[in-house]
């Protein structure tokens, strides 16, 4: 596991700095290296130097202004945090690369964007809103379920509902992986009137949650759209287009995730 090129970004802004005391791993880690636990690995096979010196104690601090750190070798510097929001179109698979050769959320971002993180994933026919960042941490700390970070869903039913939906949601589904809740839910008709839309938060993000609760109350889901997560919405962003976050989006989600 090597690092990238010596980063020619500029240091990151002053409220988005480490602090200058910081453990060697979160700081691999923050760079984009390889994840904390990763890069407690590299630190203990002895690839890692600090002002020339290899370090293999962990919990090692360094002074993440003034160190030189390098791994293998090359140089490594935190980049400007980059957060990419991305209206995923159904049948895009969330991974990097797929066997089958079907169309993946990569394919539809900038190719600079190639080397981010995903945060989260959707299913396959899901769509809706798909973060990405260069901030590995941050998103790590985003999914723990500690933080508990609020995800919103737009889910599209054919009518009639059972009476008791709302009731059976907020007081949780028993799954297969425990129990299920929506925080909160709301039913509205659509335009035509023809079928409902139930607003669903949820604070997990465990595997096509949703549909598994739907199926449970024998509910079929004709659309199911995430629109927002955290701080972030989805907004009028079309489907299958992409935008960067501004500098309050951002500041927004690190926020969350302390």
């Amino acid at each position: 596991m090597k690092p990238g090129r010596p980063s020619r970004q500029r240091p990151p802004r002053n409220s988005e700095r480490l602090a200058p005391l910081v453990r060697l791993h979160k700081f691999l880690s923050r760079a984009g290296v390889a994840s904390r636990r990763a890069s407690e690995k590299l630190i203990e096979s002895g690839r890692v130097a600090v002002d020339g010196r290899i370090v293999t104690e962990l919990g090692t601090k360094i002074d993440s202004e003034a160190s030189v750190v390098e791994v293998d070798g090359e140089r490594v510097r935190i980049a400007d945090p980059e957060w990419v929001l991305l209206n995923k179109p159904p049948l895009v698979v969330s991974t990097r690369s797929d066997p089958r050769g079907r169309r993946t959320v990569y394919d539809l971002l900038a190719p600079e964007h190639a080397g981010l993180f995903h945060v989260g994933r959707l299913d396959t026919m899901s769509e809706g809103l798909l973060l990405f960042t260069n901030q590995g941490d941050v998103a790590r700390d985003l999914l723990h379920p500690s933080r508990a970070v609020p995800r919103r869903y737009e889910v599209l039913v054919d009518p009639p509902l059972p009476q008791d939906l709302r009731t059976r949601l907020e007081a949780g589904i028993e799954l297969d992986d425990g129990p299920a809740r929506a925080e909160r839910v709301k039913v509205r008709k659509t335009r035509d009137g023809k079928r409902l839309i139930l607003e669903l938060t949820l604070r997990e993000g465990r595997n096509r949650e949703i549909r598994r609760m739907m199926k449970v109350l024998n509910v079929r889901i004709r659309r199911l759209r995430r629109v927002s997560f955290g701080p972030v919405d989805l907004g009028s962003l079309p489907s299958g287009g992409w935008r960067r976050l501004d500098p309050e989006e951002i500041e927004a989600l690190e926020t969350t995730a302390r």
